[in-house]
C-alpha cells in the first residue's frame, strides 16, 4: 500500500498550463492608511495588469511577453513607484531601475539609475536581447535606450504631486525617509507559459531621498529578479539592501531546484515493492511536482531569514508546475495571480488570500 500520495503534475504535457503573478509593492499597507478611492484604483490597476499578462499566456504567448505587458501597465500607473509616479532622489531627480530574466536560457537584462525612458522594463529587455551585456547604468543606459528607439519622455513625466510632496517633506525634515517609505511601490511580474518557460521582471523608482547613486535589489539578477525553468521565477519588493545580502530571488529558486529530486526520492520510497523487492512503479520527474505547501514553505523560510537580518518586503513566484503565489513579512502587499486552473484575483492586505 502506498503510504504517501506523490504530488503528480497532472497533464503537465498537455500544453495548456500557464500561470502568472504580479506585485505592486509591499509594506505597512493597512486599511487605515489607504482611502477607499485609492483601494479601488490600486485593485483596478492590478486587475488590468493581471488580465493583460493572462491574455498573452492564454493565447499561447511567451512568459517574457506576458510579464512585459503586465509590468508596463503598472509602470504607467502613478499609484506605483515605477515609471510614472516614481519617487524622487535627494536631488529631486528620478533614477529608475529594472531587470528581466528568461528562465529557458538564463539570459537577463538590467538597467540602473536611468531616466528618459518611458518604460524601464523595455530597456531592461533591450539590454537582454540586443546587447552583449546584462546590466547598463546611468548615461550609458540612457544612450542605449535612445539608440534602440525606445519611447523617451521629459523629466517631468515621472513627477506627481504626491511624490513631490514626499521629497519636499523629507528635505524639510518634516518626515524621515523611513516614514515616507512605509510601503514599497516596486512592481514586478513572474510567469510560466504554455511551453513551460519561466520569466521574471521587476521595475522601480527606488527609495525616496536616495543619494550617491544608490541602487537596490530590483535591477540585480539573483536578488530582486530570477528565473530558471528548473525551479521557479521570482520578483521581489522591499528593503533592497537585505534582499541583496541574502540573494533572495536566486536563493528561493535554488532551494526549490534542490528540493525537487529529494522529494521524488522520498515519494519513490512510499511506492510498494513486489515479491522480488522491486518497486511496482517508478515515479518519473516529468510527472512529479512539489506541493503548494512545499513551495510556500521554501519561500517563507527565505523571507524569514531576510527578516531576521532586519529586512522587510515580499516576493511573488511562479513554478514549472503551474503554481503562482507570494510570501511577505509586511502587513500588506499589492498582489495578484492567475492560472490556467481558474485562479484569478488581486489582494492588498495581509488578511486577504
Amino acid at each position: 500500500m502506498c503510504l504517501v500520495q506523490p504530488a503528480l503534475a497532472k497533464d503537465i504535457k498537455d500544453g495548456d498550463r500557464w500561470s502568472i503573478a504580479i506585485h505592486g509593492g509591499a509594506g505597512t499597507i493597512n486599511r487605515d492608511k489607504i482611502t477607499l478611492q485609492q483601494d479601488a484604483e490600486i485593485r483596478a490597476a492590478l486587475r488590468k495588469a493581471l488580465e493583460a499578462g493572462s491574455d498573452v499566456l492564454r493565447k499561447g504567448g511567451s512568459g517574457m511577453d506576458a510579464i512585459t505587458a503586465s509590468i508596463m501597465i503598472l509602470e504607467d500607473d502613478p499609484n506605483f513607484n515605477a515609471g510614472k509616479g516614481a519617487v524622487f532622489t535627494w536631488d529631486k531627480t528620478n533614477e529608475l531601475d529594472s531587470s528581466i530574466m528568461d528562465g529557458s536560457n538564463l539570459s537577463a537584462g538590467a538597467v540602473a539609475g536611468i531616466n528618459g525612458t518611458k518604460n524601464p522594463i523595455l530597456l531592461a529587455r533591450a539590454v537582454k536581447d540586443k546587447s552583449p551585456h546584462v546590466m547598463l547604468s546611468g548615461a550609458g543606459a540612457n544612450q542605449f535606450s535612445r539608440e534602440q528607439g525606445l519611447e523617451q519622455v521629459p523629466p517631468e513625466y515621472y513627477a506627481t504631486p504626491y511624490r513631490l510632496k514626499q521629497i519636499e517633506d523629507v528635505l524639510a525634515k518634516k518626515v524621515s525617509v523611513k516614514d515616507v517609505d512605509y510601503k514599497f511601490g516596486t512592481v514586478g511580474a513572474v510567469a510560466m507559459d504554455k511551453a513551460g518557460n519561466m520569466a521574471a521582471g521587476t521595475s522601480t523608482g527606488g527609495m525616496t531621498g536616495k543619494r550617491w547613486g544608490r541602487i537596490g535589489d530590483s535591477p540585480i539578477i539573483g536578488a530582486g529578479t530570477y528565473a530558471d525553468n528548473r525551479s521557479c521565477a521570482v520578483s521581489a519588493t522591499g528593503d533592497g539592501e537585505y534582499f541583496i545580502r541574502v540573494g533572495v530571488a536566486h536563493e528561493i529558486c535554488t532551494r526549490i531546484r534542490m528540493r525537487w529530486p529529494i522529494a521524488i526520492e522520498e515519494a519513490q520510497k512510499s511506492v510498494p515493492k513486489n515479491a522480488d523487492g522491486n518497486y511496482t512503479y517508478t515515479i518519473h520527474a516529468s510527472e512529479f511536482m512539489l506541493s503548494d505547501e512545499e513551495v510556500h514553505e521554501i519561500a517563507d523560510e527565505v523571507i524569514a531569514e531576510m527578516g531576521n537580518l532586519g529586512g522587510t518586503g515580499g516576493i511573488i513566484f511562479a513554478t514549472p508546475w503551474g503554481q503562482a503565489g507570494y510570501s511577505f513579512n509586511t502587513p500588506g502587499m499589492y498582489r495578484g495571480r492567475a492560472t490556467s486552473e481558474g485562479v484569478m484575483g488581486v489582494s492588498i492586505y495581509g488578511d486577504e488570500e
